[in-house]
């Protein structure tokens, strides 16, 4: 038969046309799961990483293919899976922090804990997201530094993402007189916040007596202010509350201390009186 005959070596017309096929067949496949995953993870992913993932899935499928067809070609693949085998082991010892980095780089991106430009706290770096490469991830920090933290550590640490809920609460410690009024206190305080253009209406803001301190009536202040405006938002309103607060009669306590003695001066001295009296009388 036409397809038993042998053209090079033990390479016959039925291997051949086979291996071709499936080569064909994998370059299609390929193509099309790299469409789909584009498609599906537009929305998700950023551009050039998604690019870097539809590239990896492409060539996985197209090896593969390649694979099957050299066995249909008579190809003995023992040798070059021992051979890829010791060379796999070697490489992954030599790399592999690099391919954990690149793992976590993929959950990184699909998953999306963190996006550019996010405000977060990732192993005691706080700051912006400048970057978020395949290898590692780029932070601003709060006072310009820029700090690279490899994706393994990102993925694997607790993230504290300050902007994924689009508001963020403030809180402020208010300490008052104990002659003052707390309720008056506490409707000032109120009114400040309500003025204010950037504190929201829900959540409701919060004031109330967390505690009778040592020096004085100690109020705890919460409130919730976008993100974009979160940081003008905390520096702008505490100082307008303690004038507020002052205006009425209101006053910020200073530290105090009341200290009682076994026995007071004068009447100590009222006591060496009389016990002198005594004396000259007799």
């Amino acid at each position: 038969m036409i397809s038993d005959i042998k053209l090079i070596g033990n390479i016959t017309v039925f291997g051949l046309v086979g291996a071709l096929l499936v080569l064909l067949g994998a370059l299609t496949g390929a193509k099309l799961a790299s469409l789909a995953l584009r498609r599906s993870l537009r929305e998700k992913v950023a551009g050039h990483h998604l690019d870097v993932l539809a590239k990896v899935v492409y060539y996985l499928i197209v090896a593969a293919g390649v694979m099957w067809s050299l066995s249909l070609l008579g190809v003995g693949l023992s040798g070059l899976m021992v051979a890829g085998g010791v060379a796999g082991l070697v490489l992954g010892f030599a790399s592999q922090q690099i391919v954990g980095n690149l793992i976590s780089g993929v959950f990184l991106i699909v998953e999306r804990p963190i996006k550019i430009g996010d405000q977060v706290h990732i192993e005691g770096i706080s700051g912006f997201v400048e970057d978020i490469r395949m290898i590692s991830t780029t932070i601003r920090t709060y006072d310009g530094l820029v700090v690279r933290v490899p994706n393994e550590k990102v993925f694997t640490s607790n993230i504290t993402n300050f902007v994924a809920l689009g508001c963020r609460r403030i809180d402020y410690n208010v300490s008052i007189r104990y002659q003052d009024d707390a309720e008056q206190a506490m409707a000032i305080i109120k009114r400040v916040l309500e003025e204010h253009p950037y504190v929201l209406v829900e959540p409701a803001p919060q004031v109330f007596v967390d505690n009778l301190g040592d020096d004085g009536v100690e109020l705890v202040v919460r409130f919730w202010a976008p993100i974009a405006t979160w940081y003008a938002t905390r520096t702008e309103l505490l100082w307008p509350i303690k004038k507020a607060l002052e205006e009425k009669g209101i006053e910020i306590p200073f530290p105090q201390r009341v200290v009682w003695f076994a026995e007071d001066q004068e009447q100590a001295v009222e006591k060496a009186n009389r016990s002198g009296r005594r004396r000259w009388r007799s």
